[in-house]
C-alpha cells in the first residue's frame, strides 16, 4: 500500500503531467525537453519526479495505442476534444493499461479530479464516463472480482 506522502507525490506528478502534455500537444516539442523544463525551471516540491517523467515519456511514446485504446470510449472524435481533455484522457489510459497497481477506480476518480481543475465546466462527466467504458474493456477481471 502507497503511503500518504507518496500518494500526494503521485496526485501531484499526476496534475503536472497533464500541463506537460497539454504543452506537448500546443508546442510539439521533444517531450524530454518539456520533462527537463518541468524539473529543472517550475517549483516541484512534493511532486513524485520520476513518476512524472515515467507518466511524459510513456504517453508521447504510446499515444498512437493509448489514442486507439480510448477510441472506442469517446462519444466524439479525437480532434474535437479540449486538449486538456484530451491531456487527461491520455494519462489516465495510460495508468489503466500500464500500472495495474492502482484500482481503476482510482484512475477514474483521478481522471475526474483533473479535468475539474483544468478542463472545461462539464468536462469531467465527459472524462468519467471515457474512462468507465476504458476500464470495463480493460479492467474487466479487476471489476468482476469486487462484485463477488
Amino acid at each position: 500500500m502507497v503511503g500518504s506522502a507518496a500518494r500526494q507525490g503521485r496526485i501531484r506528478a499526476r496534475r503536472c503531467a497533464v500541463q506537460a502534455l497539454y504543452q506537448w500537444q500546443v508546442s510539439e516539442r521533444k517531450s524530454v525537453d518539456i520533462i527537463d523544463e518541468f524539473i529543472e525551471i517550475r517549483e516541484l516540491a512534493r511532486v513524485d519526479k520520476q513518476y512524472f517523467a515515467i507518466l511524459v515519456s510513456e504517453v508521447v511514446a504510446g499515444v498512437i495505442e493509448l489514442k486507439n485504446d480510448l477510441r472506442d470510449c469517446l462519444d466524439i472524435e479525437w480532434d474535437r476534444l479540449d486538449l486538456v481533455e484530451r491531456s487527461v484522457l491520455l494519462v489516465s489510459a495510460y495508468e489503466m493499461k500500464a500500472c495495474v497497481d492502482i484500482p481503476y477506480q482510482v484512475v477514474i476518480n483521478e481522471g475526474v479530479e483533473l479535468c475539474k481543475m483544468f478542463g472545461t465546466a462539464e468536462g469531467f462527466r465527459f472524462v468519467n464516463a471515457a474512462l468507465d467504458k476504458l476500464a470495463r474493456s480493460q479492467r474487466a477481471l479487476e471489476i468482476a472480482s469486487q462484485k463477488v
